[in-house]
């Protein structure tokens, strides 16, 4: 009973954690949007994000013994950085879903923007649940289940508060960009290609 309940905060706080990664992104992306496709965007992101988890979730087993996928995700996401950079600091910050041709980038873009952010989050959130849950099955279903929940509630919060307070945008961004960096050379450690004072490994999910 003690180390599930031991297991149990630690997956409440890995999910906390990369739940509001994850809400985050989507916020940001969404924020740039009208109300109409704010909502919209808001919405595939959350699905993706659960549907993803459920993906990851099957095959966590054979993702482990692959740490370029790690490398790889973390990339991703700083493509992903890059773009809502440029997109939501750029003067034209609002996309009308009329008139597209004053839309620096369309409906169509922010969404292929929230699902690669979605595959690489989800992974991450995937890889620390099932590490912590270890072989009880039903606590990593109630992690990742508990996650999708926090990335809902969270998602349309960041997106309007982003809207008006843009201090958070570049908070946003630098969470972002250190989830990246922590994939990456999570791992180059995991491919021993580096090495990092064992104090400091659990901040790059090694």
């Amino acid at each position: 009973m003690l180390e599930q309940f031991i297991i149990s905060i630690q997956i409440i706080l890995i999910d906390i954690v990369m739940a509001a990664d994850n809400a985050i992104i989507i916020g940001l992306i969404a924020s740039n949007f009208a109300p109409a496709n704010r909502k919209k965007i808001i919405a595939l992101g959350v699905a993706a994000a659960f549907l993803f988890r459920i993906f990851f979730a099957f095959g966590a087993d054979l993702l482990f013994e692959y740490p370029w996928i790690k490398i790889l995700g973390g990339v991703l996401l700083l493509w992903v950085v890059n773009n809502i950079r440029e997109d939501f600091f750029s003067l034209n910050k609002k996309k009308s879903p009329v008139h597209k041709s004053k839309e620096p980038v369309s409906f169509a873009t922010g969404v292929y923007r929230v699902l690669i952010a979605d595959i690489t989050v989800s992974f991450d959130n995937v890889l620390g649940v099932v590490g912590a849950a270890k072989d009880y099955y039903y606590l990593m279903i109630i992690g990742l289940l508990l996650s999708v929940f926090l990335v809902a509630t969270l998602a349309s919060y960041f997106a309007n508060y982003i809207k008006d307070h843009k201090w958070l945008g570049y908070v946003g961004l630098i969470v972002i960009m250190v989830v990246a960096l922590q994939l990456i050379i999570g791992g180059l450690v995991n491919l021993e290609i580096l090495t990092i004072n064992e104090k400091y490994e659990f901040l790059f999910s090694v």
